[in-house]
């Protein structure tokens, strides 16, 4: 883990070795200061020589005003060094992400990817910061200010001696028992943001249905879970402080008692003892110091192996090494396609599917809830992998084409419509960057998305709240359809993408489809039958397996599934209207 977090450091190297080596001069400065100190109460103060006193006292202003310049120094450079670290982390978390297929994501929530790239991110950059200056200087700071308490006095300094074992086991047992807590919590933080997450998104229904007591308890239960862990953790990381204050007032009192004896007896000067007491503040606050780090350290670990895990997901759909950068028509075929998700192979969720669509051909999907028509769909652009069989565009097998190639020959829209803050313009041009004004237009009037567009103010240049929650479900729908037809595609997926527009306008939108793109192969899942009756073939489905294939008269005459949705749906037509 340490080796691939410190891989991007990167650019930062010199950054990360002279924050370190800046601290260097910045802890010599803290310890020499307080040797001179004893030369001035000794030599300058106790003999009345105050022009020994300025000169000590100009050299320690210096040493001083050098200190704080190396300290500076190092502070700047351990800032840009640490969030040099957390740009490139995030940046590489990022880019992994968005290489991820629909099978690796479903590994990981999206609030638990949202914590990793802000939370443990900067769990790692503090960490890091704090071990190239604070575990440098406190290590430094507490060897050095033993070797000068050893020249003042050896047999006082050998007191510090009997504390630091002392301090290890407490440090121990410290670091020992908090990673544990700092695992669970960041657990605990995925939960939260996952439950935060998913009430704001989904905050009319909650509203709607009157559940903001059930979803304040939710939150409340995570916090307080939150607040135990939280609480038993900051328990052990405040453990050292009181036990290291007893340490240093003890060691002060023990070098008080015996110093004082040694400078009756003429064998130590006041300015020595006066300094040795400097230095056994410095020990133990070094101590003190390592101990905060380490436990900070701990709990970055925990955030540090989240992060690798992202890093070193593998995405389970690539390139092949020479993949095919041509995608010929827009036909498809499922070759005996089996599919299950996950790593369990035998819980398939379609069957034997074999399918064979022709170039421009209009193909309707229906099928009951869970039947797998969204499922069947995106195997086309190979949003998923078959389990076993084939899935051909063009004649050539999904997993032979380049994916950018195949993917930007296939437009989806998928069954919860997305659309993105920014201007209705800037929404469409996800479909094609470069489309003109007037392309852009053309395929809102070919989704029947024009004739609302324009009554709006400012038309096209209309800002889209986040999540579209300013435009209606049917107004959604029919923007996404027009971004899908602006790529061009050779294959046009709507996956139950009309359900919200009324039949009238579903069937504007059909016949759009029909006379200006007669090319593209345009396949339609739908509930309603009227969306997909006219269709060149209706393929039902039922449990992941084809139970009918034909037109809709065929259908309705030989297939029972088939019949009995059509009924059902005329039924209702009919019961509306009286």
């Amino acid at each position: 883990m340490r080796k691939k977090l410190g891989s991007y450091i990167g650019e930062y190297k010199i950054n990360t070795i002279l924050a370190p080596a800046f601290m260097l001069g910045e802890v010599a400065m803290d310890v020499l200061i307080p040797y001179l100190m004893s030369f001035l109460i000794n030599n300058g103060l106790q003999k009345g020589n105050f022009d020994y006193v300025l000169r000590v006292g100009g050299l320690m202003l210096i040493m001083t005003v050098l200190g704080l310049t190396f300290g500076s120094l190092s502070g700047v450079h351990a800032a840009i060094a640490s969030t040099g670290l957390a740009k490139n982390l995030r940046k590489a978390m990022f880019f992994t992400i968005q290489r991820f297929s629909f099978e690796n994501i479903d590994r990981f929530s999206s609030s638990s990817l949202i914590t990793r790239l802000t939370t443990d991110v900067n769990n790692v950059q503090n960490s890091f910061q704090m071990m190239i200056r604070m575990l440098v200087r406190a290590p430094l700071m507490m060897i050095f200010a033993l070797i000068m308490s050893f020249v003042l006095n050896a047999r006082l300094a050998c007191i510090f001696l009997v504390t630091i074992p002392i301090m290890a086991m407490v440090m121990a047992f410290v670091i020992f028992r908090a990673h544990k807590y700092f695992k669970q919590m960041f657990e605990e933080y995925d939960h939260l943001n996952n439950d935060v997450q998913e009430n704001l998104l989904n905050i009319r229904t909650v509203k709607a249905y009157v559940r903001e007591p059930h979803e304040i308890k939710k939150f409340e239960a995570i916090s307080e879970k939150l607040v135990h862990l939280s609480k038993a953790a900051e328990k052990l990381i405040i453990l050292p402080t009181p036990v290291m204050t007893m340490l240093v007032f003890g060691i002060i009192i023990a070098d008080g008692l015996l110093g004082g004896r040694f400078i009756v007896a003429g064998q130590m000067k006041l300015g020595d003892l006066t300094t040795l007491f400097t230095y056994a503040v410095q020990v133990m606050m070094s101590f003190m110091m390592i101990t905060m780090v380490l436990v900070m350290i701990v709990m970055s670990v925990a955030s540090g192996e989240r992060i690798v895990e992202v890093l070193n997901e593998e995405p389970t759909i690539t390139n092949k090494e020479k993949a095919i950068t041509e995608v010929k028509d827009g036909s498809i075929v499922f070759d005996h396609v089996d599919f299950a998700y996950g790593s369990d192979k035998d819980k398939k969720v379609l069957t034997d599917i074999q399918l064979t669509i022709e170039a421009g051909e209009t193909v309707g999907i229906i099928g009951g809830t869970g039947s797998s028509k969204s499922t069947l769909v995106q195997l086309i652009p190979r949003l998923y992998d078959v389990t076993a069989g084939r899935v051909l565009v063009g004649g050539t097998d999904v997993r032979d084409l380049d994916i950018h190639t195949l993917r930007d020959n296939v437009s989806m829209v998928l069954q919860k419509n997305e659309l993105f803050s920014g201007t209705i313009m800037k929404n469409m041009r996800w479909g094609d960057e470069h489309a003109t004004d007037e392309e852009v237009i053309k395929a809102c009037k070919l989704a029947q998305a024009d004739e609302f567009v324009s009554t709006f103010d400012k038309q096209y240049e209309t800002y889209i709240e986040q999540g579209g929650n300013n435009v209606s479900g049917g107004q959604k729908q029919r923007l996404c359809i027009a971004r899908a037809l602006l790529k061009k595609p050779k294959i046009l997926i709507l996956d139950d993408s009309t359900s919200a527009v009324d039949m009238r306008t579903d069937a504007l939108i059909r016949e759009a489809f029909a006379n200006e793109i007669p090319n593209t192969t345009k396949i339609i899942i739908a509930q309603r039958i009227s969306s997909v009756q006219d269709a060149d073939k209706i393929v039902v489905l039922d449990e992941g397996r084809i139970v009918g294939v034909g037109k809709h008269d065929a259908l309705y005459a030989n297939n029972r599934i088939y019949r009995e949705v059509y009924d059902s749906q005329m039924k209702g037509g009919d019961d509306d209207a009286a």
